[in-house]
C-alpha cells in the first residue's frame, strides 16, 4: 500500500503505550484523523492492516493500545483478563482513550475538526464509549462491537454520528442487544444508523476469525461479503462528512 506506517509510543500516566500510525502519501494536508481500536487480543497485525487501509484512503490512522506496553493476548483467557482490566476501571479506560485521541490530534497533518473512531468487538465498545463520553468526533463506527453502555450520557451530549455494523447471527451480541441500543440512541437524540448483515456472526471482518474459532473454540467467523459491505458503509459515511 502507498502509505507511510510506523510504530509510535505515547504515555497515559505512568504507562507507556505502543500505537501504530499510518500516514497517507498525499499532498492533501491536513487530513481527517481516525482512531482504530483493537479487539480483546490487543493491538496486533490486524489493527495495523486496518490503519494502513485507512491511510490508503487518504486519512491519518492511529491504532491505539488500550492495554499498555503493546500487550497482545495469546488465548481467550489472557484476552478476557486484559479486557476486564480496562472495563473494571472505566476511569482508566476514559484516560487511555483520551490519551490516544490527544496523540492523534497532536499530529501536524491531522485536522482536529475532522476525527473519527472505529473499533472491532471490544474496540467497537470502546469507540462507542468515546461517543458516549461526548468527545468531539465527527463519527464512530463499531464493527461487531459490544453495544451496552458503560455510562449514561445526557440527552444531546453525543456529538459523533454513529454507524453500527452488526452480524445477524452474532451469538455474543444479540439482536435484543441491538434493539436496546436503538432505544438508548433514540432517547439520547443521537444521530445513528444500524446495518445488519445476514449470515454474519461475531468477528465477521477478521480473516483470522475462522482460525480462532477452530483453535480456541469461540463463536466467531469471517464473512467476506459482510466485511466488504461494512467497510464500504464506513467509507460512505466518511465521504459524506468530509469530502468537499
Amino acid at each position: 500500500m502507498n502509505t507511510q506506517n510506523k510504530n509510535v509510543e505515547y504515555r497515559c500516566g505512568k504507562t507507556q503505550h505502543q500505537g501504530y500510525l499510518a500516514l497517507p502519501k498525499s499532498d492533501r494536508k491536513p487530513t481527517p484523523g481516525i482512531i482504530v481500536i483493537h479487539e480483546w487480543w490487543g493491538i496486533n497485525d490486524y489493527i495495523r492492516h486496518r490503519c494502513a487501509m485507512l491511510a490508503e484512503l487518504g486519512y491519518t490512522a492511529l491504532g491505539i493500545d488500550l492495554y499498555g506496553d503493546g500487550y497482545q493476548a495469546e488465548n481467550p483467557d489472557q484476552a478476557t483478563t486484559a479486557m476486564n482490566s480496562v472495563l473494571s476501571d472505566i476511569s482508566l479506560a476514559n484516560n487511555r482513550l483520551q490519551a490516544g485521541y490527544d496523540f492523534l490530534v497532536a499530529q501536524s497533518n491531522v485536522d482536529s475538526s475532522k476525527t473519527a473512531a472505529i473499533g472491532y468487538c471490544f474496540g467497537g465498545a470502546m469507540a462507542l464509549h468515546m461517543a458516549r463520553l461526548g468527545l468531539p468526533l465527527s463519527a464512530v463506527v463499531s464493527f461487531h462491537g459490544i453495544l451496552s453502555p458503560f455510562r449514561t450520557p445526557e440527552h444531546g451530549s453525543i456529538q459523533a454520528r454513529i454507524l453500527i455494523c452488526h452480524g445477524r447471527e452474532d451469538v455474543m451480541v444479540s439482536m435484543d442487544d441491538v434493539e436496546e441500543f436503538r432505544k438508548e440512541m433514540k432517547k439520547l437524540g443521537a444521530n445513528y444508523q444500524v446495518n445488519i448483515y445476514p449470515g454474519a456472526g461475531h468477528g465477521f471482518t477478521s480473516q483470522k476469525a475462522d482460525h480462532n474459532a477452530q483453535k480456541h473454540g469461540i463463536p466467531v467467523g469471517y464473512n467476506k461479503q459482510a466485511d466488504q459491505n461494512s467497510w464500504k458503509a464506513m467509507k460512505d459515511l466518511f465521504s459524506l462528512l468530509w469530502d468537499e
